[in-house]
């Protein structure tokens, strides 16, 4: 890492980064800690895919420890999926400030490459043209990851969900993810296509055969207990974390 530069910010700490083919790359463990994310590991694993990550080495007492690396993509999908409200003040630092003072000129100016570009004009208008070409990449990429973010939160709000939820919370999900259905018309979805019984009933609304061994549904029976001394149970249905999961490749077409 002997192409390391660190940025440092009161509020989000050292950000280190380094040089892979003329391109930023952020140290992980840095951007998971900045957006304080408990298991940097884990968050790492989870949410960057391969193409976007890398390793280096660096230099410490106890001898070259070994380091995860991420790409600009990876470091806006961290932002994406941070659940601190300070994930896009961390953005606007990176974007304005970390950025810039690395592209200067729209490359990593060494001490050839300026020489360079002081002796050829040539090399002044690649300079600019890789500039307005990273920037039109960069803008394609943000403007991708924008539209992909209520998808990114939808998915980590199911795959971080343990408990079975009412099929209403699930319709009010849907709802604040770009899916404008209602509890009502979600029932009714259900019913029509074969998840829920839909004839009239003491088993109405009730799970069908086929959506129970699917496992997206779970019965919950409560015993009431009436004035007169008689008990009698009510059946409520409920979403599982695999029925929410399922629902959801319904909805955002996965």
């Amino acid at each position: 890492m002997s192409n390391i530069k660190i940025f440092e910010n009161p509020e989000f700490g050292s950000i280190r980064t380094v040089d892979v083919n003329n391109e930023p790359w952020f140290v992980g463990k840095d951007v998971c800690e900045a957006l304080r994310y408990s298991n940097s590991r884990k968050a790492l694993a989870d949410h960057i895919k391969e193409n976007h990550k890398g390793v280096t080495f660096c230099d410490t007492l106890g001898g070259k420890q070994r380091i995860t690396i991420i790409d600009e993509a990876g470091l806006y999908s961290l932002v994406m999926r941070a659940k601190t409200e300070k994930a896009e003040a961390f953005q606007e630092w990176v974007t304005s400030e970390v950025l810039p003072a690395i592209r200067k000129h729209g490359g990593y100016l060494t001490a050839d490459k300026i020489e360079q570009a002081l002796t050829d004009p040539d090399t002044i208008i690649k300079l600019a043209t890789t500039l307005k070409e990273e920037r039109a990449a960069r803008q394609q990429a943000e403007a991708s990851l924008k539209a992909a973010q209520p998808k990114m939160l939808f998915a980590d709000a199911v795959s971080a969900s343990d408990s079975t939820i009412l099929i209403g919370d699930l319709a009010k999900i849907l709802k604040q993810n770009g899916h404008p259905i209602g509890q009502k018309r979600l029932f009714c979805w259900m019913r029509e296509t074969g998840y829920l019984i839909k004839r009239q009933g003491a088993d109405y609304n009730s799970p069908t055969q086929r959506a129970m061994e699917l496992g997206l549904f779970k019965i919950k029976e409560t015993a009431i207990t009436h004035a007169d001394g008689h008990v009698s149970v009510s059946k409520t249905t409920k979403v599982t974390g695999k029925g929410q999961e399922y629902f959801i490749n319904k909805f955002c077409g996965a």
